[in-house]
């Protein structure tokens, strides 16, 4: 009943769903129910809402710490922390009293599906169904199938999303799975700049002028980079010698060791006032990694940002991850607002030519490093003088 779970539990009962939000404690599941209370009543102070449809839907809501009361349901979705053992434990604790028929969904952002599954009685109904912070507000919902998961599971995942009236995609199992493989790569990107001595202003006006909303380092404060790095340290130990550590990793250590988490404590990338608003960049890293002498000019921060975001959405493709461009593109908009003005990033592919992106993906391997090589489908097109559409 966190952030993540409250909201699922709003928008749920809006749809006029009855739930029922457990988490392990009484008081911790009232907390969540109070988060929903407190959407709610913004809305009442904006006239979105009437007091009468607030009354409703928190009517709708059962808080408990009380698995057996899951008896009935249809649908389960599990919103703890991103921590294996604990979404085994709680996977165990639900399946213990749901029923055969009852979907199991894991609202993970980054872990496998197919591995999570491995925890369930039922791994045929187990799925993935993973909405984006904050959850009242943003459209997307990712629907990930694990290697084992039905078509019936998907079926209803697809129904209950479609009646929260969101906008869902499907994908197959991967770590990370769609939108997080190359949102992370985008944030990676700019700390990495950071670190090679590009000017701050320049890495996120360069995002910006690429047509993305927030730069790369205002995204990490938004998102904590506490968070960042204890992502960075599941990857790490999930892909042991294939881990590439760079000076991103440094940069995040650095920030955590001077308590800059983001703008959850006032204090990242960027300065902030008593009332967590956004002031200017903050200028503590470049005692340590000192500003080039000559800046590289904005196209070129431009290309490197849309490309990191761009081949993996290729990449994904290429593996069967996404299973067409268009879904692609519509969740790369939706999940964060990657290059409306294009189409999302196989329409910018196109715009900018993939024989073109080729040549750079070229040049940028040599000067950055493998992470720029272009996939073999890219090459592949190039030769045909082909687009994605």
């Amino acid at each position: 009943a966190g952030m993540m779970g409250s909201g699922i539990a709003y928008v749920s009962a809006l749809a006029n769903i009855n739930v029922i939000l457990i988490d392990s404690t009484y008081k911790k599941a009232s907390e969540g129910k109070s988060k929903v209370k407190s959407i709610l009543e913004e809305g009442v102070r904006r006239k979105k809402t009437s007091m009468e449809q607030m009354d409703s839907v928190l009517h709708r809501i059962t808080v408990s710490d009380d698995y057996s009361l899951l008896k009935d349901v249809d649908l389960v979705i599990e919103a703890v922390f991103e921590d294996p053992a604990l979404k085994n434990k709680v996977t165990k604790y639900a399946e213990a009293h749901t029923s055969k028929t009852t979907i199991f969904a894991t609202n993970t952002s980054t872990l496998p599906i197919s591995d999570l599954a491995k925890a369930s009685k039922n791994r045929a109904n187990f799925i993935g169904i993973h909405f984006f912070s904050p959850v009242n507000k943003m459209n997307l919902v990712e629907i990930i199938r694990g290697k084992e998961t039905e078509d019936l599971a998907v079926s209803k995942a697809l129904n209950y999303v479609m009646q929260i009236k969101k906008t869902p995609i499907v994908v197959n199992d991967a770590r990370f799975f769609y939108a997080n493989r190359c949102i992370i790569p985008y944030i990676n990107e700019g700390v990495k700049m950071a670190g090679e001595g590009i000017e701050p202003a320049l890495i996120e006006n360069g995002a910006k002028l690429l047509g993305m909303p927030v730069g790369p380092l205002q995204l990490i404060d938004e998102t904590s980079i506490d968070l960042a790095n204890q992502i960075s340290i599941a990857t790490k130990a999930a892909l042991g010698e294939n881990y590439q550590d760079d000076a991103s990793d440094e940069i995040l250590t650095f920030m955590i060791k001077n308590n800059r988490l983001g703008r959850k404590v006032n204090a990242g990338f960027y300065d902030y006032n008593d009332k967590s608003q956004r002031q200017r960049l903050w200028r503590g890293l470049q005692p340590k990694w000192p500003l080039k002498d000559i800046q590289p000019n904005v196209e070129e921060v431009k290309n490197r940002l849309g490309l990191i975001q761009a081949l993996e959405a290729v990449r994904a493709l290429e593996e069967g991850v996404l299973t067409s461009t268009r879904e692609g593109d519509v969740g790369a908009i939706l999940g964060w607002g990657c290059i409306p003005w294009a189409g999302g990033p196989f329409g910018w592919l196109d715009i900018v030519g993939i024989d073109s992106i080729v040549k750079i993906c070229k040049k940028f391997s040599v000067d950055f490093g493998p992470r720029f090589n272009p996939p073999k489908m890219l090459e592949t097109m190039a030769e045909k003088n082909s687009k994605f559409y």
